[in-house]
């Protein structure tokens, strides 16, 4: 499997993002769209372009079909899968297959949600198992129960979380597009209102409404199209539970897994990454991830982050641009991670853009811990 994966054949050739913080009035649908247009039209296309559709709306089972008929497409390849935030990585894998194959010719991959003008709160789309249902077993429950046993486990602290949370901060002041851009002290961070113990505040994602979308396409036509495309290069997922009462290890995700055959397939270890994008839902997500993705050694993750290390000007950039805990996230995040590391190849990020990225690592989310995704994206000289 691994030896067959299409590695560079196809490429990200635009992406954008609109509404992202508030958007009152705008449908999930609309949002999307706004932000498919947006995309499509950086590189000279238009919705009549699209014969491969990816898409997984909040509240559409079935938004490719509605997608599809309100932007008047008939696309000749459709996914409409769904396992959380980590859909549209998995999205990117199977379009590559697609463009591989010569089943379509330019795969759109969206998504949108207008979760913080319609309900102004976190909504899940999550059934809670009859059996935990009596312990008000939410997201962020589920979330803390996984980080109290990664403060016992590995003597990790407060401050430790503290660490990602300020990093993400730093992030998001340098991208004039994050929803909180307020500097944020280690000070403030241990002040923040208690969530579900031990996250606060600021430990988890932030609620908002929000788009994005990316245009994929074969290498050769990618390269014509844009001076800079980011090549796919490795793409593996893995599932390891449902609901967090059933998950093997607390501390252990399945990013080990789709990590491992990511990298394989894409032929590079994780120092050889420049930028690294995560889904950051809580900030114990980012040391996790960084563990079982090869970054550095299980239980070491609090050290790792000490000292600004994956903040601006540290030695790992992790979520340049400002992540799901500053820069927003509209239910789903995973498709963002892919439209920063696009940015930060081309080289079209900014303030906030990281010298000579040539390697982008991305990584989605599903679940409580559940699915995970890993993809590797690269440039010319990465091929």
């Amino acid at each position: 499997m691994i030896d067959s994966f299409p590695r560079g054949r196809s490429a990200i050739v635009s992406g954008a993002i609109f509404g992202c913080g508030e958007a009152p009035g705008y449908t999930n649908m609309e949002l999307a769209a706004h932000a498919s247009q947006k995309a499509l039209s950086q590189v000279g296309l238009t919705f009549a372009d699209v014969d491969g559709l990816f898409i997984a709306l909040p509240d559409d089972l079935l938004s490719g079909l509605t997608f599809s008929e309100y932007v008047g497409i008939q696309p000749k390849v459709m996914d409409n899968n769904r396992v959380g935030g980590s859909s549209f990585l998995t999205h990117a894998m199977w379009a590559a297959y697609a463009l591989a194959s010569g089943q379509c010719e330019v795969a759109l991959i969206t998504y949108g949600s207008n979760q913080r003008s319609a309900a102004g709160k976190l909504i899940s789309v999550m059934k809670t198992p009859y059996y935990l249902a009596p312990y008000k077993a939410g997201i962020a429950s589920s979330y803390a129960l996984a980080a109290a046993r990664y403060m016992h486990e590995f003597g990790a602290t407060k401050e430790s979380f503290g660490e990602v949370a300020i990093a993400a901060r730093q992030w998001a002041q340098k991208n004039p597009d994050a929803f909180m851009r307020e500097p944020l002290t280690m000070e403030q961070y241990l002040g923040a209102r208690m969530v579900s113990t031990p996250l606060n505040v600021r430990d988890c994602c932030l609620v908002t409404d929000g788009a994005g979308a990316v245009v994929m396409m074969r290498a050769e036509r990618a390269r014509d199209t844009v001076k800079r495309p980011a090549f796919l290069l490795g793409a593996a997922g893995a599932t390891s539970h449902l609901d967090i009462a059933s998950m093997p290890s607390l501390t252990s995700t399945a990013a080990v897994d789709s990590g491992a055959r990511a990298f394989a397939m894409a032929g590079v270890k994780p120092a050889d990454i420049d930028v690294v994008q995560l889904y950051d839902a809580f900030t114990l997500n980012t040391m996790l991830f960084l563990e079982d993705l090869g970054f550095c050694k299980k239980g070491e993750g609090a050290d790792f982050v000490r000292g600004g290390r994956i903040a601006p000007g540290g030695e790992l950039p992790v979520n340049t641009n400002g992540g799901g805990l500053s820069f927003c996230h509209p239910g789903m995040y995973g498709l963002f991670t892919m439209i920063e590391a696009f940015a930060q190849i081309s080289g079209t990020a900014g303030e906030r853009q990281v010298a000579d990225v040539k390697l982008a690592l991305t990584h989605g989310n599903g679940g409580t811990l559940s699915s995970q995704v890993t993809a590797v994206f690269g440039s010319e000289e990465a091929l």
